[in-house]
């Protein structure tokens, strides 16, 4: 699903029109990633857990060459579903 189907989805189902959709996820995804960033994590019920992960420095690969390369520590976004998710994606 790509973010127009998404707004489709969410403006139907909301029953409001496309634009104010897209207004309140933009703005969803934005209050999420201002929270993890801050350090927080943003939590969803019976949806799941939003974090940062912290990923230590570290020696790869170049797949083209084989010399060996240093990976910066850098920060991801983490995702942990909730168990309502687990067993609707189960069944």
């Amino acid at each position: 699903m790509n973010k127009a189907e998404l707004v489709d989805k969410v403006a139907a189902e909301a029953g409001v029109e496309k634009r104010e959709a897209e207004a309140v996820l933009s703005a969803a995804f934005r209050a999420v990633v201002d929270g993890v960033k801050a350090g927080d994590k943003v939590a969803w019920p019976g949806f799941g857990t939003f974090s940062v992960s912290q990923r230590a420095a570290r020696m790869g690969r170049n797949p083209q060459t084989g010399a060996q390369i240093s990976i910066p520590a850098s920060r991801a976004l983490r995702f942990s579903q909730a168990s309502a998710v687990k067993e609707t994606l189960s069944n």
